[in-house]
């Protein structure tokens, strides 16, 4: 099982979009999306199990927000520098 992780893209110095991975197998793909407020976008695996966050609006993201939602999927709460990549460029 791989641990949850953020991965970002950026442009021109400026996070554009970001991924964050939550813990799963390599088996679990993507199969259904919902789409909660602040730009996020909830992956789902055929298990129904959620299996990453897309952020299409990292400059609107905030740590509360982030851990709220995980909090609704069963996740664990994520610390402020696990988020730091989204503030680094």
């Amino acid at each position: 099982m791989k641990a949850p992780y953020l991965e970002v893209t950026y442009h021109k110095g400026h996070a554009l979009a970001a991924y964050f991975y939550l813990a799963r197998s390599d088996r679990h793909k993507s199969v259904r999306t919902q789409q909660v407020s602040g730009g996020l976008i909830i992956d789902f695996a055929a298990n129904g199990k959620p299996i990453g966050i897309e952020i299409t609006a990292p400059e609107q993201l905030t740590l509360a927000n982030l851990n709220r939602l995980l909090k609704e999927l069963g996740c664990a709460p994520v610390r402020r520098a696990d988020l730091a990549p989204l503030r680094a460029a």
